[in-house]
């Protein structure tokens, strides 16, 4: 499976930082943001602001078989970087 990658960075309650990227079947970038809202809002940063801005297409890639699984349940895929919980 080909996925796009959206490179986000949000402030968090704490103030600090929270860098991930969101990985969608489809290259589409309200989509993409909508995944990142849902995913903050089940770690409790809901209030956190996320827009196009916050949450830019970066790439294009293969998918490892743990990507795809969660692509084909959820719709999305959430890869943790610096500041996340």
């Amino acid at each position: 499976m080909q996925i796009h990658v959206y490179d986000t960075y949000v402030k968090a309650k704490d103030g600090g930082t929270m860098h991930f990227d969101v990985f969608t079947e489809v290259k589409d970038d309200q989509k993409a943001v909508e995944y990142a809202k849902q995913w903050l809002i089940s770690i409790g940063e809901g209030d956190a602001v996320i827009s196009s801005k916050e949450c830019r297409f970066c790439h294009s890639q293969g998918a490892p078989d743990n990507v795809v699984e969660a692509i084909n349940k959820d719709g999305y895929f959430i890869y943790k970087m610096e500041g996340c919980k």
